[in-house]
């Protein structure tokens, strides 16, 4: 009663730092993407997933159903992934108790509910909270499957069909979910007693992954993930621990990366010695934990062998499906360390927990850990009254529109207009933190216009140009605040 009572502190510690600050962010431009799929018909929203999306439709469709319920705010679009992410903390707490007990399902849980990269997803309106899960549960699931004794049949078969249908739903939610699905499929083959109900559990993720299929190959024709490659491998295969501990970025980094880093080793260490049996430890739980760190190990490393073998989409954010279970594993090694010295455990468990409150407390606190501010920019604009042409980033529309849903992009040969605002953010590959353009004496679009009003935010900058009178402007490629080509768009008042 006293572990369900201390779990039950975590997990609303963990759905506080998901849910209190739902809408203190701007939507960024993937959530935008899925604002707008989201407003369309069901049947529209089908149609449109395969030119806009680098993702099956799972996690699409349940945010669908959820936002005729809860609404397209920022607020309500971003709910469904923090109430998964909050459900995510109680599947690794029962991962972590099969690994080592109550102290390393409280210790897991406590681990996963205030880790920075857990809760940034939690509160982002795209698929990688069902993805990390339907991962942890998929795992869980599969231990169970290939737990030691002698259950009945029908009870095996409940077990096996249960893995199969979560697995058939982590591959419709992500295509990266092959990488976890794929080793545990091959576990339960060679592994798993009873032949036919090894072949009805595999039929589900088989016959997912065979309906998937032609959708993967034509959004992979389309290439909408190829951002990823803009920044070298290596580079983001050393974000990647990083990331893992603190997030994509935080106050104090090296200081919270160096406290973060020491209690994960500290955590890996009774792992070691777990799995070594240098500490005593129920055989079942030391095959458990071994089992655990072969698979977690092998779901990261083929991705990674993917990339360097060619098919490179290797980022953070697409392996998310691994930290649940490395929550897991850390719990449990700091369980078996308490045992051997339990202050440095108990220190190294506090240790990573401030570290992730303190990153995920200044993230919120500070604009410039967050997502691009396309509302803030939006609001910079002031009010629109008149017809207005606005120069902005390549790729602004999907994001801009969200905030000013009169915008469109703006069409040959003119556009009449008293008023030429220009919008910059700056563009930010995975693990970068640029300053937006601050042009010190910008020009003037044009010949009688003066600067009417000028905002450097602190992930934007808007410069507002006016003339007297309303004039027919040509609309032609322009370059924008960074000198790069620009994208024309024109918001006419209703």
């Amino acid at each position: 009663m006293r572990s369900r009572g201390w779990l039950g502190l975590v997990l609303a510690a963990g759905a506080v730092l998901r849910f209190a600050t739902l809408d203190g962010q701007s939507l960024w431009y993937d959530e935008a993407i899925t604002a707008r799929l989201l407003q369309l018909d069901l049947g529209g929203l089908l149609r449109a997933i395969p030119d806009s999306e680098s993702t099956p439709p799972l996690y699409y469709l349940l945010a669908w159903l959820w936002t005729h319920v809860f609404g397209t705010g920022e607020a309500g679009i971003r709910s469904l992934s923090a109430l998964l992410g909050t459900a995510t903390i109680a599947v690794v707490w029962a991962l972590g108790r099969r690994l080592g007990g109550a102290r390393a399902g409280l210790t897991a849980a406590a681990l996963a509910a205030v880790n920075p990269m857990l809760v940034w997803f939690s509160q982002e309106a795209r698929a990688y909270a069902l993805l990390a899960l339907l991962a942890a549960l998929s795992t869980l699931l599969w231990l169970q499957a290939l737990e030691h004794g002698t259950p009945t049949s029908g009870r095996r078969s409940t077990r096996l069909l249960a893995w199969g249908g979560v697995a058939a739903l982590a591959l419709a939610t992500h295509y990266y979910a092959l990488f976890l699905v794929a080793p545990q499929a091959l576990w339960l083959v060679l592994r798993a007693p009873g032949a036919r109900e090894r072949a009805a559990a595999l039929a589900l993720p088989a016959v997912a992954a065979a309906a998937l299929a032609p959708l993967a190959l034509g959004q992979r024709a389309n290439d909408t993930a190829a951002f990823i490659t803009n920044s070298a491998l290596l580079t983001r295969l050393a974000q990647l621990p990083k990331q893992f501990v603190v997030g994509y970025d935080a106050p104090l980094e090296p200081l919270l990366v160096a406290v973060g880093a020491l209690a994960v080793l500290a955590g890996f260490a009774g792992l070691a010695a777990l799995l070594t049996g240098r500490l005593a430890a129920p055989q079942r739980e030391r095959s458990e934990a071994a089992r655990l760190a072969a698979l977690t190990a092998v779901a990261l490393g083929l991705p990674i062998l993917a990339a360097f073998a060619g098919e490179d989409h290797l980022i953070t954010r697409n392996v998310l499906f691994v930290l649940p279970l490395a929550c897991a594993l850390a719990g449990a090694g700091l369980a078996t360390a308490a045992h051997a010295v339990p202050r440095g455990a108990a220190l190294a468990l506090a240790a990573a927990c401030a570290a992730g409150l303190v990153a995920v407390v200044g993230v919120a606190r500070d604009a410039r850990l967050q997502r691009d501010d396309w509302r803030g920019a939006a609001r910079a604009l002031g009010a629109i009254a008149e017809p207005r042409l606005i120069v902005a980033n390549a790729g602004a529309f999907n994001a801009l529109r969200y905030y000013l849903p009169d915008l469109r992009l703006a069409a040959p040969p003119a556009f009449t207009t008293a008023e030429i605002d220009y919008l910059a953010l700056p563009v930010r590959l995975p693990g970068e933190r640029p300053a937006p353009p601050r042009p010190a004496a910008p020009a003037a679009p044009a010949a009688g216009y003066t600067l009417a009003g000028r905002t450097d935010g602190e992930t934007y900058t808007v410069l507002r140009w006016r003339a007297p009178a309303l004039r027919a402007e040509p609309i032609a490629p322009s370059p924008g605040l960074d000198g790069k080509p620009a994208a024309l768009l024109t918001v006419v008042p209703r």
